[in-house]
C-alpha cells in the first residue's frame, strides 16, 4: 500500500473547538500509527469570516497539543500552497478538467455540477458500507466566482494525494457529493472514516463553540497539561479495548486504529477531563509542578505580590501540600489563599456544618491548650499523636477537633491534611487564628 496521507482542514473563522481538535488528533494518530504524513490545510476561502487571529489560535493550539504537521503552512511541502486562498490557479485548472467531461453547466451566474444519478457506495472504515444517491445537481462555483466547499475539498484531496479522509460523522451526508466529483475527475476514492460526534455534556445535540469547556484555548489559559487534554480527547470516541484510560502518547500511537473507533457518539464530561488533568498533575515531579505554580502566580499583579511577601521556602511548602488536591493549576490562588493572608474568605456552609453539632468552640479551646505546649509543628506525626492523646484524655476522637481547627485556620472545610496545614503555617499563625474565634473582639 502507498504511504498514508491524511489531512486536517480547519477554517479560521472562530476559536479552536474541541471537536476540531479531536478530528486533528485522530488524523495525527493515524498518520503516526501507520508511518504516514499528516497535512495541515487551511480552508480560508470565506474572506468575510476568516481571521489571521483565529488562524494563529489554530496553529498555537495544535502546537500546544503536540500535533505537529508534516506538510502545511509555516513548513511547506511538495503539494502546496496549503491555504485555499492561494490555490485559485489550481481550482481553475481542475474546473477546466471537469468542463471537458461535459458534467458542468452555467445557470443563474453560477457553475453547476451534473450528478450521475448512480448510487454512491462508500466502504467507510468506521461506519461500514454506506449507500447514498445524490438526487440534485449542485453548485461548485458561486455567482461571485468563489468555489464551493465540496469542489475545493475534493480538488485539494486529489491534488495533495490524500489517501484517507478522517472527519466527523456530520460530514457523511456530503460524501456522496464528493464521491461523484472524485469519479468525474477519474480519481481513485480515498478511504473514508467518519468518526463519532462529541455531544454536549447536558442534553441532546452536538457540542458547540458556546458550550462550557468547548474551546482548547480555555484549557491552555487554565494551565491544564497538554498531555492530559491529549489523553482525554483520544478517549472521546476511541477505546483501546483494555479499559485503560491514562496512557502515554507513545502507547496511544501504538494502539490507535480504526477498529477501536466507536460508531456511537461520545459525550463530553468536564469532570472526567478535570480528573484526567489531576492525575497528570499528581504525576508531575514536585519541582516541575512548583515551576508551573510560580509562573501562574507571577502572571498577575496579585499573585506576584503574594510571592514577594513570603519566602521561597514557604511558597514551596504551600505548593507541595496542595499538589495532591488541586485539579487544575489555575485553582491554586483561591485554594491556597489562607496561607498568604489573614483576611481570607469564610465558607458559610462550612461554618454551618461545623457548628451544627457538639460544642466546637470547647473542642477548639482544648486543642489550643494542647498545641500551645508544642515547641513547633514541624513533626506532623508527633503533632497528630499529641492531638489524639489529648482527645482520648478528654473523651473524644481526632475528628472532633479536626473540623473546627481546620475552619479556624483556613475558613473552610477542605484542603490538605490538617497537620500539613499546621506545619506550614506554624504555631504563631495557628494559635492567633484560634484566638480570633475563641476571643472575638467586643462589638
Amino acid at each position: 500500500m502507498s504511504q498514508v496521507r491524511v489531512r486536517f482542514a480547519p477554517s479560521p473563522t472562530g476559536f479552536f473547538h474541541i471537536g476540531s481538535a479531536r478530528t486533528a488528533l485522530f488524523n495525527w494518530l493515524y498518520a503516526r500509527h501507520t508511518g504516514g504524513v499528516f497535512i495541515l490545510r487551511v480552508e480560508d476561502t470565506d474572506k468575510e469570516r476568516n481571521s489571521e487571529e483565529f488562524l494563529n489560535v489554530i496553529y498555537d493550539s495544535l502546537n500546544w497539543l503536540g500535533l505537529n504537521w508534516d506538510e502545511g503552512p509555516q513548513i511547506g511541502g511538495g503539494f502546496g500552497p496549503y491555504r485555499q486562498s492561494e490555490r485559485a490557479d489550481i481550482y481553475r485548472s481542475y474546473l477546466e478538467k471537469l468542463k471537458a467531461t461535459g458534467r458542468v453547466y452555467e445557470k443563474d451566474g453560477a457553475t453547476w455540477f451534473k450528478i450521475s444519478g448512480e448510487p454512491q457506495l462508500i466502504d467507510d472504515a468506521i461506519r461500514g458500507r454506506v449507500e447514498r444517491t445524490e438526487e440534485k445537481n449542485f453548485v461548485i462555483i458561486r455567482s461571485g466566482g468563489n468555489p464551493v466547499f465540496h469542489f475545493v475539498n475534493v480538488v485539494d484531496d486529489i491534488s495533495m494525494g490524500v489517501t484517507h479522509v478522517i472527519r466527523g460523522e456530520d460530514h457523511l451526508s456530503n460524501t456522496s457529493k464528493h464521491t461523484e466529483l472524485f469519479k468525474a475527475f477519474g480519481a481513485p476514492l480515498p478511504v473514508f472514516a467518519h468518526i463519532p460526534l462529541i455531544l454536549k455534556q447536558d442534553g441532546p445535540g452536538k457540542m458547540s463553540k458556546r458550550d462550557q469547556g468547548a474551546l482548547i484555548e480555555e484549557y491552555q489559559k487554565r494551565g491544564y497539561l497538554p498531555e492530559a487534554v491529549f489523553n482525554f480527547l483520544c478517549l472521546l470516541g476511541w477505546n483501546p479495548k483494555d479499559d485503560r484510560e491514562k496512557m502515554t502518547i507513545e502507547e496511544i500511537v501504538s494502539l490507535f486504529d480504526f477498529p477501536g473507533v466507536n460508531q456511537s457518539n461520545a459525550r463530553f464530561d468536564d469532570r472526567k477531563m478535570a480528573h484526567m488533568n489531576m492525575t497528570y498533575l499528581l504525576a508531575l515531579p514536585p519541582e516541575e509542578y512548583l515551576a508551573k505554580a510560580r509562573a501562574l502566580f507571577a502572571g498577575s499583579d496579585e499573585g506576584a505580590a503574594v510571592m514577594d511577601a513570603v519566602s521561597e521556602d514557604y511558597f514551596s511548602q504551600v505548593i507541595a501540600i496542595s499538589q495532591p488536591k488541586v485539579k487544575a493549576i489555575d485553582e491554586l490562588p483561591s485554594y491556597t489563599v489562607y496561607f498568604f493572608t489573614e483576611d481570607f474568605p469564610w465558607n458559610e456552609k462550612a461554618i454551618t456544618k461545623t457548628f451544627k453539632k457538639g460544642e466546637p468552640l470547647a473542642r477548639l479551646g482544648e486543642l489550643r491548650q494542647l498545641l500551645a505546649m508544642a515547641p513547633n509543628f514541624s513533626d506532623e506525626a508527633a503533632v497528630e499523636a499529641m492531638i489524639k492523646a489529648g482527645a482520648e484524655t478528654n473523651g473524644f476522637g481526632f475528628g472532633d477537633y479536626q473540623a473546627v481547627a481546620r475552619l479556624a485556620v483556613t475558613g473552610t472545610n477542605a484542603g490538605p491534611g490538617l497537620t500539613q496545614i499546621l506545619r506550614v503555617l506554624g504555631p504563631e499563625k495557628v494559635l492567633s487564628r484560634f484566638d480570633r474565634i475563641l476571643q472575638p473582639p467586643p462589638v
